[in-house]
């Protein structure tokens, strides 16, 4: 992950949600009011987002320890405790909900995905994600993906080539398309292109293509058109694809399955923010676990 970029992210993110100020701990908290927050997992999962919680306490004040106990990509029970942090009570109050927002969103994409790779554990194929991600998140939902697993598509429309079913509508054929796109680009970025019947994957082919998605196809076309593919051309299968039927494009021999499900429709993980008290012990649940 880019830290300079989380660095930012969470800037704006801090920004948009304190505005001019925080009302509430300003009313209530002098700079001398200390507390302690631990971070607490409430359902099985797969954590992600430790950069996020040490990065984001760290901007809005550095004096804040932080603690991790559990590293990206690990599994997590209910009562996991994944972080601690001791600080002024008005800085963490205003860190919490920023953080755990995106925690519990890449905690959830981290889950899902672990659980659709272990659908198709018995194959070779790869589970990846898409671009249907949510906008200003790409790269920490992408990077939850990893956490989970699973593998990175393209990252957006500048690392490589698709050529959908529109780009091809436009310039008249698959051959026409593709043939353009090597022209004007350079040798290292890979083409893609998305075929939905059999003559298309056979025009793809011929047409140089690097990776060939089926899109939309059952697996049992999947399973039979991929004899008309040659060993080097990298194939994809997308579309309609749940965790209810992965594990059937996985046994047709696709090497990749792209799944927007990952991130555009994800239930983030429950996780809460709780304060110790004097005592050490549990006093009181913030308001900011998922249900919220």
């Amino acid at each position: 992950m880019n830290k300079l970029k989380l660095k930012s992210m969470l800037e704006q993110f801090f920004l948009e949600d304190i505005g001019d100020g925080d009302l509430s701990t300003q009313a209530l908290f002098m700079e001398k009011d200390y507390s302690t927050f631990h971070f607490v997992v409430k359902e099985a999962g797969v954590f992600c987002g430790k950069d996020v919680i040490i990065s984001g306490f760290s901007i809005l004040n550095p004096d804040i320890d932080v603690t991790t106990y559990i590293a990206d990509g690990e599994k997590v029970e209910p009562g996991t405790v994944i972080a601690e942090a001791t600080g002024p009570a008005a800085d963490l109050l205003q860190a919490e909900r920023v953080i755990l927002n995106l925690v519990q969103r890449m905690s959830g994409i981290a889950t899902v995905t672990a659980e659709v790779v272990n659908l198709v554990s018995d194959h070779p194929a790869r589970i990846c994600d898409t671009r249907k991600t949510t906008p200003g998140l790409r790269m920490l939902e992408k990077y939850a993906v990893r956490c989970g697993g699973g593998f990175n598509h393209r990252n957006g429309l500048y690392d490589a080539v698709m050529l959908k079913d529109n780009h091809i509508s436009f310039k008249g054929s698959i051959n026409a398309a593709v043939n353009e796109v090597k022209a004007a680009l350079g040798h290292t970025v890979k083409v893609e292109v998305e075929i939905e019947t059999r003559d298309g994957l056979r025009e793809a082919v011929e047409s140089g293509a690097d990776i060939i998605m089926f899109d939309n196809r059952t697996p049992q076309e999947i399973a039979e058109w991929l004899e008309d593919v040659p060993p080097h051309i990298i194939t994809e299968a997308s579309g309609g694809i749940q965790k209810e039927n992965v594990a059937d494009y996985a046994r047709t021999g696709v090497q990749y399955i792209s799944l927007g499900f990952l991130t555009h429709s994800v239930k983030g993980l429950d996780i809460s923010a709780k304060v110790l008290n004097e005592q050490g012990g549990i006093e009181s649940e913030f308001i900011t676990d998922v249900k919220e």
